[in-house]
């Protein structure tokens, strides 16, 4: 007896393919950031949209993109599906208790490394990049990587939704501890930042836009939900796409005006150093509290991965004459898919 075959929407089968090769276009972007970083650079630079005002609308492409992302991923939450946290919450807790004193534990140790280097700064500008990066709530992107394995979906998703919620408060938490460990015109450049970050950032660039996804998917009909959802994911994966392409072009634009070598080298070092450690940390705390195996993933990929986009967006609009920061950020933003990767292959094997 023939079976129909399933007609797939185009929207769908695109999605789909571009979700299996996620890796490979995420070093695309690198590469045509580094190739053609032109664009990229003139979509950095702050716009205005002429709109019959004096001065226009203003309008910065890469906070957004992130919010089109972010708005994305509170759009996929599975709200109702989300209950039986609460019934059992060990590796939720753990998560977020995890995701603020990863940084604490991790951090110190990098800032102690580099200043037994030459750097005349003991590497600050490489910990405050560092610094902006743990700081950021868990990337929305790790729930395709749970998706991918046999991951606990909504512990990740619940990870993602409750550390983006409380970001407005753990980002200039971590930021202000960690400021000791930095030289006074690095301090002093970060605890403006931190201020950027608690004022508006975490709660304009990161909260709202996943509160409102959220917000769309508990109010609209069923039948247009899909239809939203459908067209939104692939647009937002192709935005996450764009965002690391214009992230990508203003560090390897400023790095092939200005090559630093030894910068980059740095920026590749201390990347794997904070992403190993972080990994580990999240995989030992599943070993210590016996989690089952989809839900040590989870936790793992939770601690490893934070929302490097975020921190590199939080960099260009409170920091644009250091655009070098950007450097280590993009290494861990590759450098965490690659280890999340390993870890969906190690939690699938039987």
């Amino acid at each position: 007896m023939n079976h129909p075959t399933v007609s797939h929407p185009p929207t769908d089968r695109v999605t789909v393919w571009l979700r299996r090769r996620l890796g490979r276009a995420v070093v695309l972007s690198y590469v045509a950031a580094l190739l053609l970083p032109g664009p990229g650079l003139w979509l950095r630079r702050d716009h205005t949209v002429p709109l019959g005002t004096v001065n226009g609308l203003p309008l910065s492409t890469a906070p957004l993109l992130l919010s089109l992302v972010l708005f994305s991923a509170g759009l996929q939450v599975p709200v109702r599906e989300l209950g039986r946290l609460l019934r059992s919450p060990t590796a939720l807790l753990a998560g977020l208790v995890l995701h603020l004193v990863i940084p604490l534990l991790v951090i110190p140790v990098v800032a102690f490394l580099l200043r037994r280097t030459p750097d005349t700064d003991g590497g600050s500008g490489l910990v405050t990049a560092m610094i902006l990066i743990v700081a950021m709530p868990v990337a929305a992107g790790a729930t395709v990587w749970t998706g991918k394995g046999d991951g606990d979906q909504p512990t990740m998703v619940g990870l993602v939704l409750a550390s983006t919620l409380l970001s407005p408060l753990t980002i200039p938490l971590v930021i202000s501890t960690l400021l000791p460990l930095l030289s006074d015109s690095y301090a002093d450049t970060l605890a403006t930042t931190g201020h950027t970050a608690h004022d508006s950032f975490a709660l304009v660039s990161v909260v709202l836009p996943c509160a409102a996804g959220i917000l769309c998917r508990l109010t609209l009909p069923t039948a247009w939900r899909d239809r939203v959802l459908k067209v939104i994911v692939l647009v937002a994966l192709v935005g996450s796409l764009l965002l690391t392409y214009v992230n990508a072009s203003g560090a390897l634009g400023s790095f092939l005006a200005r090559p630093r070598p030894l910068l980059l080298g740095a920026a590749l070092v201390v990347a794997a150093l904070v992403c190993l450690l972080s990994f580990m940390l999240g995989r030992a705390a599943a070993r210590l509290l016996r989690l089952d195996a989809p839900a040590a993933s989870s936790l793992t990929l939770a601690c490893g991965m934070n929302n490097s986009s975020a921190g590199a967006v939080l960099i260009t609009t409170t920091l644009p004459d250091k655009p070098h920061l950007l450097l280590p950020v993009l290494a861990y933003g590759l450098l965490q898919k690659t280890a999340a990767s390993r870890v969906v292959a190690a939690a699938s094997r039987p």
